[in-house]
């Protein structure tokens, strides 16, 4: 027998063989198998954020990086989903060329989008090992964990009184996808709040004397319950259930109040039906997130963005010492295409929240011409022809748009990054942020806005800010900035620069 005749009779063997053709992963990985018909279900619609590969079962690299990826998995159990799509698979084809996908393993990060729609699908360019994947995936964790201090208590104990809640007291001052997994869970049934033990007075009443704790409060006048389990996540989804079922691992779009995502009204326990109202946007903070809209904002109407035209405004809106978060798009002065469609997108993004009545930071189109913006530029070494730029000159701290494009939904990713203070912030230089030659303590924006309000622009247009010296920066001042860029600090919602242990509260 010939030699070519032996090849082909061991290859129709191989092909004849069970599971000659099957993919990567065994029904015993942990990573979920996912094709072409059940990608939709399982993945774009899911609560939780994915990270999914597509890949060839002969490709060398995929192989190569199958440790890792179900090593992943396993630390992503129950905080994120870790999916593989087969390209190799004739049925799966036309999908992965549907997802761009033109070479093995191409990863991609899926997140939900907050209040419904199409998820966001950005490629995933990190390396490839576990502990890169999973810190990737966990930076991309929706946040609905409301950060709660001794001045917003009240608020946040009086926000839909009968609607249960919980609170985890601990001594991290970041939140943990832990705990952000089971706010995902039970989002428009309990609300769930975190307490650093620093603020004293919250956990004075509460009696607080160990960390981490979690306590209970089913609603109305019923007494709180304290959780004296293990601090893993099925054990503490059981004890909250008993104020209220978790929610299936589907969409919560076009909510109405007394429904919940097509689910039975369920829960023999009253509190379940008190819970179903939750999705009004008039919750806590951190819960407006959540607030879903009948169908989508129209923003033809929507206006251009304000202009900074002068270094004076550009210190007087965003870097004096009282400067809360703006949101700062530099272009050249003959906007090109890159640069309209970077202010078409802040501009309808400033419209959609004015719509929903949410508060949120301002939006500044500053011209690179401008003799401000091309020093600030400078002194953050950025230098392309259209920048944007988060700046909170308060805390201390700034974070660069470093989007492939500037499309609606990418930089709506972003901003929502900002505002759930997720992902890590950068220090600013020293000399950037001004400070007022007369005492504007009195003056300051309030806490609760991030925009000026009408008395604190006039003042503060009328004063005169020259920058900011080691010598003349006040211990306040330095301690600020210090807290906003150490490991255990916090920006206004108090999140931490660095990303949270993953599988710590």
């Amino acid at each position: 027998m010939h030699h070519p005749t032996l090849c082909a009779a061991a290859l129709a063997l191989l092909a004849a063989l069970p599971g000659a053709q099957a993919g990567l992963y065994t029904k015993k990985s942990p990573v979920l198998q996912v094709d072409a018909k059940d990608y939709d279900r399982l993945i774009a619609k899911s609560n939780y954020t994915s990270i999914v590969e597509f890949y060839a079962p002969w490709c060398g690299h995929c192989q190569n990086l199958k440790p890792a990826y179900e090593k992943a998995a396993k630390n992503l159990e129950g905080l994120a989903k870790v999916a593989a799509v087969n390209c190799d698979d004739d049925a799966n084809k036309p999908f992965c060329g549907s997802m761009g996908v033109q070479g093995f393993p191409t990863l991609k990060i899926v997140r939900p989008k907050k209040g419904g729609g199409k998820p966001i699908v950005q490629d995933y360019q990190g390396q490839r090992t576990a502990s890169a994947i999973v810190d990737a995936v966990v930076q991309q964790i929706n946040n609905y964990v409301v950060k709660i201090e001794d001045k917003s208590l009240d608020k946040f104990l009086s926000d839909k009184n009968e609607t249960a809640k919980a609170i985890l007291f601990t001594e991290k001052g970041t939140t943990s996808a832990l705990l952000k997994s089971i706010a995902i869970d039970f989002s428009d049934v309990i609300i769930i709040g975190q307490v650093r033990n620093k603020e004293t007075k919250t956990v004075e009443t509460f009696g607080i004397s160990k960390f981490p704790t979690l306590l209970l409060l089913p609603g109305g006048d019923a007494p709180g319950i304290v959780y004296d389990g293990e601090m893993k996540k099925e054990a503490m989804v059981k004890f909250l259930s008993q104020a209220g079922e978790p929610n299936p691992d589907s969409p919560k779009v076009n909510t109405k109040p007394g429904k919940k995502n097509g689910e039975k009204s369920s829960s023999t326990k009253p509190q379940s039906k008190k819970t179903s109202s939750t999705a009004s946007s008039e919750t806590a903070k951190s819960k407006t997130e959540t607030a879903t809209q009948e169908a989508p904002v129209i923003v033809e109407t929507a206006l251009p963005i304000p202009a900074i035209n002068t270094p004076d405004k550009l210190i007087k809106e965003c870097l004096t010492e009282k400067s809360h978060t703006c949101v700062l798009a530099f272009v050249p002065s003959s906007e090109d295409e890159k640069a309209k469609k970077a202010l078409e997108s802040l501009s309808q993004l400033a419209f959609k929240h004015a719509q929903s009545k949410r508060h949120l930071f301002p939006f500044y189109e500053v011209p690179k011409s401008n003799e401000g913006g091309a020093s600030l530029l400078k002194a953050l070494d950025l230098s392309g022809d259209v920048e944007i730029v988060a700046i909170n000159a308060r805390r201390g701290w700034w974070r660069h748009y470093d989007g492939a494009d500037f499309g609606h939904e990418s930089v709506e990713s972003w901003i929502d990054a900002i505002r759930m203070s997720e992902g890590v912030k950068k220090k600013l230089p020293e000399g950037i942020v001004a400070i007022s030659v007369e005492d504007t303590a009195s003056k300051a924006t309030p806490e609760a806005s991030s925009e000026p309000t009408p008395d604190a622009t006039e003042s503060a247009s009328s004063e005169k800010a020259t920058p900011i010296t080691p010598e003349a920066d006040s211990a306040e001042s330095s301690a600020d900035s210090t807290e906003a860029t150490s490991t255990k600090g916090t920006d206004p919602t108090g999140e931490p620069e660095t990303a949270a242990e993953h599988d710590e509260l």
